[in-house]
């Protein structure tokens, strides 16, 4: 049996989860998600826990098992605690800033960057160079900042650009002159 898939998924106090047929709703303090199971896996709550369990013994049915628990535990998570990816701008005259649902971001392009800001998702910016994005899904939080990110990229030879915060950039030399 999945190592993972096997372990039961505790629900806490202000979290409820809803299963009806192949689809299941979790609402909690910081949003409500909804997702549909796989063909091959089954749920059920019992006692305060999410159980998960597959039909089949193959390796698709062991493969969607783990995906499956994984996936209800960062649905249960992210309802009660909320996802968080920060990010730091570094370069001369870089900045950010949010206006309504707006990210707007001068990276030394001839025009500033728009990016609008999904629902559920909270983008906050301080010192003109810190992102922060707090949202209740794992996914569409690690979206986000991977779309802000790629703007532009940390270059290796002055480090400059959007990086995540505590993320090495290795640097190269530059040119020598002989």
């Amino acid at each position: 049996m999945s190592r993972i898939g096997k372990q039961p998924i505790g629900i806490p106090a202000q979290v409820k989860v809803e299963v009806k047929g192949r689809s299941i709703s979790v609402e909690g303090p910081k949003g409500k998600l909804r997702w549909e199971l796989p063909a091959r896996t089954s749920l059920k709550v019992v006692a305060g826990e999410v159980l998960v369990s597959r039909e089949g013994d193959d390796a698709q049915a062991k493969a969607l098992h783990g995906l499956s628990r994984a996936l209800v535990n960062n649905m249960v998570r992210g309802v009660s605690e909320g996802f968080v990816k920060k990010l730091e701008i570094q370069g001369v005259g870089f900045k950010a800033n949010v206006q309504g649902s707006t990210v707007n971001m001068i990276l030394g392009f001839s025009h500033p960057i728009a990016y609008p800001i999904p629902s559920q998702i909270k983008v906050t910016v301080e010192e003109n160079t810190k992102i922060t994005i707090e949202g209740p899904d794992k996914s569409i939080v690690g979206k986000v900042a991977a779309e802000l990110r790629s703007f532009y990229p940390p270059e290796p030879y002055k480090g400059k650009g959007v990086r995540y915060v505590g993320e090495r950039v290795e640097r190269k030399e530059g040119k020598t002159v002989q």
